[in-house]
């Protein structure tokens, strides 16, 4: 993409705001008095919580400190209104509370709080966690803002985005029509360039990998993240991997790829390895939906439990494996295959209805795909996906 694109506007600069809600005035002059001397921070106070969210809306600031026991209204419930709205939703809240206690903490954080600072807090201590969470947040504005330029530049950047997505779709592997292992694939962006990958190649005259991940946005970096991914999985570069085992690739993937180095993009992952001399399929999944082998008569939801990839590190993960048997079928997918509203009554198509369609799927390798595009576009009355569709079929002889 060319630079004089990409540096058309500067990027907004934001000021540190804080925002205390808290219903003791005496709370709110003693954390005055610890933001006084720093010149790059606004300090506001409210001691009305019930106009806490106006104000909060009015001033957008940087991070809301916010008491848990108030009048009027539940400190809990307050963070579930501020997570809920529009506007603040993604304001990074630090809950205020006199009480150290676990569950506390804990429901909390359930209800969308980023910190959690008992009261009141080491002048020091408060300033660092106010910088911290509203640099975090100054950066997705930026971020924000970065991606808004990009959308309006959009005709500009067409032709080098469509250069991008052939580029992409150039790494997707070739159907393989004739042999012991046959596949078959559709790949059908909701963007210029989204965040679904897939592969599949032997590891050595035994084994078969198979693999698809789904980054958690699309654009740019998200087709960047799955395409570097997606690399490491086809060159077998990652660190002290044995590719044959899924947990171990799914763990060194998760040390890899943290999201806190990657602009806060995180992915679902599906890995199995298919051995040919005894017809095992070994396989784990972290944060993705489970891959579906019709084994005659039999339908396997092939998934283990996984927390997503790059959310936290050191997460352990496991392997599970089946028998596959002659001329069994195998989906491989992501979830924007089935996550669709209804036109006909508004609700979302359920996972269950989705995977009874796919045993109710016949013909030629490809047509089960073809029948589900078919099927998916008139349940939803139009053509656009609102998330990539991305499904591969494997048959196995």
């Amino acid at each position: 993409m060319t630079n004089s694109v990409m540096n058309e506007k500067l990027l907004t600069e934001h000021k540190i705001s804080v925002l205390l809600i808290d219903d003791q005035p005496m709370v709110g002059e003693a954390v005055r008095r610890m933001l006084a001397e720093e010149k790059d921070i606004d300090f506001h106070f409210v001691s009305d919580p019930t106009i806490a969210i106006p104000t909060a809306e009015k001033l957008e600031p940087t991070v809301i400190l916010q008491d848990l026991v108030m009048p009027e209204i539940d400190g809990m419930t307050m963070v579930k209104f501020m997570r809920a709205n529009s506007k603040l939703k993604n304001i990074p809240l630090i809950v205020l509370s006199t009480k150290e206690e676990a569950t506390t903490k804990a429901e909390a954080f359930a209800l969308g709080a980023n910190d959690y600072l008992v009261k009141l807090p080491d002048r020091i201590e408060l300033l660092a966690r106010i910088r911290y969470h509203s640099k975090g947040y100054i950066n997705l504005l930026q971020r924000n803002e970065a991606y808004k330029q990009l959308l309006e530049s959009r005709d500009a950047m067409r032709k080098e985005l469509a250069v991008a997505a052939d580029y992409v779709t150039s790494l997707l592997p070739l159907p393989v029509a004739e042999g012991e292992i046959q596949a078959d694939w559709r790949f059908l962006p909701s963007a210029s360039l989204g965040g679904d990958s897939f592969g599949y190649h032997w590891l050595d005259d035994d084994h078969f990998a198979i693999y698809l991940l789904d980054v958690c946005d699309h654009g740019v970096g998200s087709a960047l993240l799955s395409v570097s991914a997606m690399n490491v999985l086809r060159s077998q570069t990652l660190p002290d991997t044995d590719f044959h085992k899924p947990d171990e690739v799914l763990f060194a993937l998760n040390e890899s790829f943290q999201m806190d180095q990657q602009n806060n993009l995180y992915f679902t992952m599906w890995y199995g390895v298919y051995k040919k001399s005894d017809r095992t399929l070994t396989y784990s999944s972290g944060g993705h939906p489970p891959a579906l082998l019709m084994n005659g008569d039999e339908v396997a939801q092939l998934r283990t439990p996984g927390m997503i990839v790059g959310g936290m590190p050191d997460m352990e993960y496991t392997s599970d494996s089946i028998t596959v048997k002659p001329g069994a079928r195998f989906f491989l997918y992501s979830d924007g295959v089935y996550e669709l509203k209804k036109v006909s009554d508004g609700k979302m198509w359920d996972f269950e209805s989705f995977v009874n369609f796919m045993a109710s799927t016949t013909g030629p390798l490809g047509s089960p795909i073809d029948m589900l595009i078919g099927h998916t576009k008139e349940l939803q009355g139009r053509e656009e996906y609102d998330d990539d569709f991305s499904m591969v079929e494997f048959v196995f002889e």
